[in-house]
């Protein structure tokens, strides 16, 4: 059955087969170990994961017509989930912590990370989260401050995990050659993080901070609390920086700040 990629979902198949094989060497696979992949597609990367023999693999497909195709190519070697990576619960997959593996779809793919992001309490549902991104959504996940790709989904995505960059991916490694050049990323749980009460807080306060990332941080301050003065002097913080000269544990104390404020 051959199935042509749909440009709706953001199909990109990934079918180099060198690039296969190091995805799947990122981290080590035991027998005991429980996987989840994002967006199988026609299961280029899924063979090389049933070669590793884990205890589990789980795959989440929306498209009906690949669903079918996995299981006709791997029948029970996989357990499919044909339905929308933003519309599920991850954490009611497995009780075990699951390795995810991940070629993003390009249009969806920071809402997927933000989702999972935001969702963890406590408790991670994952080891690892091994994903491809657009390498230009790539470099502002894993941006440091006083650059230009600092911004929101870098303090957002450094909050609870530890980013690392593996790789470059050419568009030569895909079909259909999609126009951009791709990154995989590997994150980890970090151990401690700063509670915040609603992730929605932190959102909010670096959207007003990097809606005028040129200008003064005074203004996003003065918007945020009605007594700045008194948090700047507090958190140590120069009025007359930019956005970007904050450092992401900055952000996370200043919605701590906000938060103390409304309970």
């Amino acid at each position: 059955m051959l199935t042509k990629p749909k440009k709706s979902l953001g199909q990109n198949f990934l079918v180099d087969k060198n690039i296969l094989q190091k995805i799947v060497n990122t981290v080590p696979i035991y027998k005991n170990n429980e996987i989840l992949e994002i967006g199988p597609g026609t299961g280029n990367l899924t063979d090389y994961l049933v070669k590793k023999k884990p205890k589990k693999i789980y795959v989440v497909e929306k498209d009906n017509n690949l669903s079918l195709l996995l299981y006709e190519k791997f029948k029970n070697k996989i357990n499919i989930i044909n339905d929308d990576i933003l519309k599920i619960s991850e954490n009611l997959i497995s009780k075990e912590k699951l390795i995810v593996f991940g070629n993003l779809p390009y249009n969806i793919s920071t809402e997927i990370l933000s989702k999972w992001i935001t969702s963890i309490n406590k408790n991670y549902w994952f080891s690892n989260l091994i994903l491809m991104f657009q390498k230009e959504v790539a470099d502002r996940i894993i941006a440091k401050m006083n650059t230009s790709n600092y911004g929101r989904l870098s303090i957002l995505s450094n909050w609870k995990l530890d980013i690392k960059k593996i790789m470059n991916i050419s568009p030569n490694s895909f079909f259909p050659k999609p126009k951009i050049e791709s990154s995989l990323l590997i994150f980890s749980p970090k151990k401690n993080f700063y509670k915040i009460k609603n992730p929605k807080n932190l959102e909010m306060i670096t959207r007003i901070f990097f809606n005028q990332r040129r200008k003064m941080i005074k203004k996003p301050f003065n918007q945020i609390f009605k007594n700045s003065s008194q948090i700047t002097k507090k958190l140590n913080i120069n009025l007359n920086l930019r956005p970007q000269n904050l450092s992401p544990d900055t952000y996370y104390k200043i919605t701590k700040e906000y938060e103390n404020l409304g309970s």
